[in-house]
């Protein structure tokens, strides 16, 4: 018998004789003269109808079970599928207690149940088809930077730097340094889970030009909210030769637009499912981001606009302070819920790695975040700083105790990282895309906790 996907089978266009398929039971219908069954192998969000004689059916056959069904696989007479399997054997190959399985036929769980079952909630239609869009678009994002000439760089996971100086890192400690008296670093320096790829690219993009990484990053943040995780995915890239902070913005558009495109062509019943029963607007809004220009404001614009606004914000704006998730969406709602690129950020608020813009009395430096709706903030990048003196100068003004960014000064800020800019600097620039936040955006999921298989958060570590 021809093995074949539940994909391959409902995606196929003529009968075909022997075949075997595997899966879980996902409904069981049993009536007086036929057995129906519906099984799914996690291939697609359709699940394939089995139908059997009812002397195949037996006390294991459950909703959740296991089973291998070998049989022909011919035309359907019912409009919504094309295909079905005509069964001639039914082989249970792993049974489902259904009264303790947490997953019940046929209801619709919310999201906030499944999350207690991290070992099980894969098999709720909505967290399958989260993870086929998740494959889908990791497949995307890496397919774009290949096809745009970008090496692809596996960056080290253990770092021994604070690449954002914001301080929220998990320091790396051995088990047997615990029991030691004597304190010992296994790398002989501290030693951190990563917070960013970026400083790596730099070194990278010294030698390739175009380069980017897509992998897990670290921040130690005691926050259970709905927009933070503590371990989480990112998406960064680094050109080199480029002087314009366009330049970045027009790559930060261009992958946005080309992944999506994909994974809306690829996985449209999965993409469907979510716009249909998780966030119906969230269709509408995608659609601006395609055919209606981004709207591109400075800070000074950005924290005018907010002083002007009728609306009262718990963090009052004023130059010179972070943007606040509240002023993030208020800009985005203001800019007619469209894409917002926020541009030239305080000298004095961004990491010392960023271009001194030179601007006069509101010092600026050459930075840039985009804001999606119902997101917040999606990307950050930069013209990076590759003149010498003035990054030597700016880890200076770091060192002195009373700038709050002190932490930058780590091993990040060592002779190597000014050795860059002795040996062949050139202008360049970069930015990282959070991917969760990206799902959560094209998906319209409100929890960032329910686009990744395996949440971790403060005071949770399940499985």
């Amino acid at each position: 018998a021809v093995r074949l996907r539940v994909r391959e089978a409902l995606g196929a266009r003529q009968p075909v004789g022997e075949v075997k398929v595997q899966g879980w039971v996902r409904s069981v219908r049993s009536q007086k003269e036929v057995l129906f069954l519906h099984i799914n192998d996690g291939s697609s969000l359709e699940s394939l109808q089995v139908v059997a004689d009812p002397s195949l059916e037996n006390r294991d056959l459950t909703f959740g079970s296991a089973v291998e069904v070998q049989g022909k696989l011919v035309k359907s007479p019912h409009k919504m599928q094309n295909m079905e399997l005509k069964a001639e054997t039914i082989r249970v190959v792993g049974p489902c207690d259904t009264w303790s399985f947490p997953l019940k036929m046929k209801e619709r769980h919310p999201l906030e149940y499944v999350r207690q079952f991290p070992h099980l909630r894969c098999r709720n239609n909505t967290l399958s088809s989260l993870l086929r869009i998740r494959s889908e678009a990791t497949a995307a994002i890496h397919s774009f930077f290949q096809d745009n000439g970008y090496v692809h760089i596996h960056t080290p996971i253990i770092t021994s730097n604070d690449c954002e100086g914001a301080g929220e890192l998990f320091q790396i400690e051995v088990s047997w340094a615990r029991e030691s008296a004597k304190k010992t670093h296994f790398f002989n320096v501290p030693a951190f889970l990563t917070v960013s790829g970026q400083l790596h690219l730099e070194v990278m993009a010294g030698a390739f030009t175009h380069v980017f990484t897509f992998g897990p990053t670290f921040r130690a943040e005691n926050s259970q909210s709905r927009r933070h995780l503590a371990e989480f995915y990112m998406v960064e890239a680094e050109l080199s030769f480029t002087e314009s902070l366009q330049d970045i913005m027009q790559v930060m558009e261009d992958l946005f637009k080309t992944a999506t495109s994909t994974v809306l062509s690829k996985c449209p019943h999965d993409v469907d499912l979510f716009h249909k029963h998780v966030a119906p607007a969230q269709k509408v809004i995608n659609t601006f981001f395609f055919f209606f220009p981004s709207c591109r404001i400075s800070y000074n614009e950005a924290v005018e606009t907010l002083k002007r606004a009728s609306q009262t914000f718990t963090f009052k704006p004023e130059w010179g302070c972070d943007l606040q998730t509240e002023h993030e969406k208020y800009l985005v709602k203001h800019c007619g819920d469209v894409p917002v690129f926020v541009i030239n950020y305080p000298y004095d608020l961004k990491p010392f790695y960023m271009r001194d813009n030179e601007d006069g009395p509101q010092h600026t430096v050459a930075a840039v975040d985009l804001l999606v709706p119902g997101v917040g903030e999606l990307c950050g990048g930069s013209l990076r700083e590759e003149r010498l003196p003035f990054l030597e100068s700016r880890l200076q003004r770091y060192g002195n105790p009373q700038h709050n960014r002190a932490a930058n000064v780590t091993v990040c800020l060592n002779y190597r990282y000014l050795d860059l800019r002795k040996f062949g600097s050139v202008p360049h620039g970069g930015f990282g895309m959070g991917f969760e936040r990206y799902l959560q955006y094209i998906l319209g999921v409100d929890n960032i906790k329910d686009v990744i298989p395996f949440p971790r958060f403060s005071h949770s570590c399940l499985l």
